[in-house]
C-alpha cells in the first residue's frame, strides 16, 4: 500500500507508540532551541513559552512540557488567526504572527508564531509556539495593571503574516523594532520563536515522509482518542454531583477597598465535568481580567489533567494533546472577570487563573482526598523593574517569584516552588547583576511567619528583595495579601503575602498593595516581596514530632509554635545551642490536646 495514501485503519501499539514518541520528541526540541535561543531572560531563563503541534482543526498533537499556561492556549490562538486567514489561505513558506486576547490569545504579551506544515502540497496542520515577550509597548514598561482598555496594553496584532510565502513582511518587522521599548531583546526573541517554529515544520515533514501521511494522521487520532478515554475513566471515579469552593482577590489594582469574589461550582456528570463561575466578580475598569478562550480554558483544561493524569503517579504515558481538553467544559457568564466584554483591558489575569485552579481542587477534595492539596498559594508576583540608561536606552526585567504549595496526603507542599500553573524557573541571580542596575538583597525561605501546621505541613514561602542602583519604575502583579491558603481535613491555614519597600538611605519604610503600577523607585529603594505560605493537610497533632524538630531546626518555625500548633515539646541541648525532643512531654501535651 502506497504510505501516503488514507489510513483509516487502526495502528499496532508499535508504531502508535514510535510515531507518540516522534511528536513528543519534536515538541521538546522546538521548546529547547527557543528558549536557549532567546536573549529577554524571561524567556531564556524562566522558560516562559510553549511550543507544539496541530492539525487542521487545531487539535493539540504534541507539547513541550513548558508552562502550561501557554501550551493549553495555543489552539485558541489558531482559532483566532482563523478569522482572519482561512484554511486554504496558508502558502508554503507564511509565518503568522498574533497575540489578540479576544481572539484566542492568553493575553497580550505572550506573542505567538504560526507556521503552517505541508505534505504533497496539502496543508496538513501547523507548528507553533508562544512566548511571553518583554515589552510591547504598554502604558507601563513590561507589565501593566491599571489602564482603561485594550489599546492601552501595547502592539495587538491580529493573524499578520510576518511572513508571506518565506519573504519577510519589513515594514511590520519595523512596526514592532520601533514600538516596544528595548527592541534588540524583542526581535531576538522573535528570531528564536521563528526558528523553533521552523524547526517543527521541519521535523513534521520529516516524520510524514518516513512513516507516510496516512500512518501519521491516524496515530495522531489515536493518541488524541486514548488520551480522552483515560481522561474519561478518571472523571467518571469522581460521583456525579456539583461541588463547591469560593474565596475572593484582593482588589482590582485601582479600587482598593473592593475584594474580587471567585466562585467555583465542578459539575460532575458521567465522564465529563463543567467548570461554573457563575458568582464570580463582574469584570473591572483596569487589566485584571481574564481573556476567557487563551486563560480561562486553559485553567480548567490544567487542573483536571494536573488532578486526574499526573505524569508521575500514572503506571503508564498518557500523551499531552488535545484529548484531555474534550471531557471538560467552562461557564464563564459574559461581563465577568472571566469573561470580559471588549475592549476590557485583560492582561493581567493570572492570579486570577491560579485562584480559579485552586477553588476547583477544593471543591473536589472531599471526593478525591487522595488527590487534592491544602491551599496553594495560588498566586503569582510579576514584576515589571525598568529605567532609562544615560544613554537614554530602556532596560526592563521581568521577574516571576516562587511560591509555596500546599500540604498533600503523603507529603509536605514543597517550599519555594512555581506551583500550579506556572512552571517557571527562576531567574539567576547572576544574570541580573551582570546585565541590569539591580542588586538582589536577600532571597531566601520566608521565616516571618510559619507554613500551615498539618500532618503534612503546608510550604514556606519566598522572600525575594531588589535593590534599585539607580532612580527607575516598577510595576508589580500579584494578590492574596487578604485571603490566606485554607487548610484541609484538620490543617490549619497558611499564611497571606505581603509586599514592603524601604530606602537604605533614608530609612523610610512602607507597607504595598499586591498589586500596583508605575511606582517610581529611587536609588536604594529596596523592593521586598514575601509569597503566601500554603496551608496544612491533616490533624498537627498527627505530624510526626521528629519532623516537627526538624522544621524548627531548619529554622521554618520556632519551638512556641511547634508547642501550640503541633503539641510538640522541644528542650534546650548542648548548653541551649540547640533543640532536642522531649518525647514524655510530647506524649502528655498531645494526649491532652486530643481530648
Amino acid at each position: 500500500m502506497n504510505k501516503d495514501m488514507n489510513m483509516t485503519k487502526e495502528l499496532d501499539p508499535i508504531t502508535l507508540q514510535v510515531v507518540g514518541g516522534a511528536l513528543h520528541s519534536i515538541a521538546e526540541q522546538m521548546g529547547n532551541v527557543l528558549y536557549r535561543m532567546s536573549y529577554s531572560s524571561i524567556i531564556r531563563e524562566s522558560q516562559d513559552l510553549g511550543a507544539g503541534l496541530f492539525d487542521v482543526d487545531f487539535n493539540t498533537l504534541c507539547e513541550s512540557d513548558s508552562t502550561p499556561m501557554h501550551i493549553g492556549s495555543l489552539p485558541g490562538y489558531l482559532r483566532g488567526i482563523h478569522e482572519s486567514i482561512k484554511i486554504e489561505d496558508w502558502k508554503p513558506g507564511d509565518c503568522v504572527i498574533h497575540n489578540h486576547p479576544y481572539k484566542g490569545a492568553s493575553h497580550s504579551p505572550d506573542i505567538a508564531i504560526v507556521m503552517p506544515v505541508f505534505s504533497n502540497g496539502d496543508l496538513v496542520g501547523f507548528s507553533a509556539n508562544t512566548a511571553h515577550h518583554v515589552d510591547i509597548g504598554a502604558a507601563t514598561p513590561g507589565l501593566i495593571i491599571d489602564v482603561p482598555d485594550v489599546w492601552a496594553e501595547g502592539m495587538l496584532m491580529d493573524g499578520v503574516k510576518l511572513f508571506h510565502e518565506g519573504v519577510r513582511n519589513e515594514d511590520l518587522w519595523k512596526y514592532i523594532r520601533d514600538n516596544t521599548r528595548v527592541p534588540d531583546l524583542v526581535m531576538g526573541d522573535l528570531e528564536a520563536q521563528i526558528a523553533s517554529a521552523e524547526l517543527g515544520v521541519r521535523r513534521f515533514e520529516e516524520l510524514l515522509e518516513k512513516y507516510g501521511k496516512g500512518t501519521v494522521i491516524q496515530a495522531t487520532k489515536q493518541l488524541m482518542d486514548y488520551t480522552e478515554r483515560r481522561m474519561r475513566a478518571e472523571i467518571a471515579k469522581i460521583p456525579d454531583g456539583e461541588y463547591f469552593a469560593e474565596g475572593f482577590l484582593d482588589d482590582d489594582g485601582r479600587n482598593r477597598e473592593i475584594t474580587l469574589p471567585v466562585k467555583v461550582c465542578v459539575r460532575v456528570k458521567g465522564d465529563s465535568v463543567e467548570v461554573d463561575l457563575t458568582g464570580s466578580s463582574p469584570q473591572v475598569p483596569t487589566a485584571f481580567n481574564v481573556p476567557y478562550d487563551g486563560s480561562t480554558m486553559v485553567a480548567a483544561f490544567f487542573v483536571f489533567r494536573a488532578m486526574l493524569l499526573d505524569t508521575y503517579t500514572s503506571k503508564d504515558d498518557i500523551p499531552a494533546n488535545e484529548g484531555s481538553f474534550r471531557p471538560i467544559s467552562v461557564i464563564a457568564p459574559k461581563g465577568t472577570i472571566f469573561n470580559p466584554i471588549w475592549p476590557a483591558a485583560a492582561e493581567a489575569r493570572f492570579c486570577q487563573i491560579q485562584r480559579m485552579a485552586d477553588l476547583v481542587i477544593k471543591a473536589l477534595a472531599p471526593v478525591l482526598p487522595d488527590r487534592c492539596t491544602a491551599g496553594n498559594a495560588a498566586t503569582l508576583s510579576f514584576a515589571a523593574y525598568s529605567g532609562v540608561r544615560p544613554n537614554g536606552d530602556y532596560w526592563v526585567f521581568l521577574e516571576v517569584n516562587e511560591a509555596a504549595m500546599g500540604g498533600r496526603p503523603a507529603s509536605d507542599g514543597p517550599d519555594t516552588v512555581e506551583e500550579l500553573m506556572r512552571n517557571t524557573r527562576n531567574n539567576p541571580l547572576e544574570d541580573l547583576g551582570m546585565h541590569l542596575p539591580l542588586i538582589c538583597d536577600r532571597y531566601e525561605v520566608r521565616d516571618d511567619v510559619p507554613p500551615g501546621a498539618g500532618k503534612f505541613r503546608g510550604g514556606s514561602g519566598v522572600v525575594k528583595s531588589q535593590r534599585y542602583l539607580t532612580s527607575g519604575f516598577m510595576t508589580h502583579e500579584s494578590d492574596r495579601h487578604l485571603d490566606v491558603p485554607w487548610g484541609i481535613f484538620g490543617g490549619k491555614e497558611g499564611a497571606g503575602g505581603k509586599m514592603e519597600i524601604h530606602n537604605i538611605h533614608s530609612g523610610e519604610r512602607r507597607s504595598e498593595y499586591s498589586k500596583f503600577s508605575g511606582m517610581r523607585a529611587e536609588i536604594g529603594d529596596v523592593v521586598s516581596y514575601y509569597s503566601p505560605s500554603g496551608g496544612g493537610y491533616g490533624n498537627p497533632l498527627e505530624r510526626d514530632p521528629t519532623k516537627v524538630l526538624d522544621d524548627v531546626l531548619d529554622g521554618f518555625f520556632g519551638p512556641d509554635h511547634a508547642k501550640s500548633d503541633y503539641g510538640v515539646v522541644l528542650k534546650p541541648v548542648d548548653n541551649g545551642y540547640d533543640w532536642g525532643l522531649d518525647e514524655a512531654a510530647t506524649q502528655s501535651l498531645r494526649a491532652e490536646m486530643q481530648r
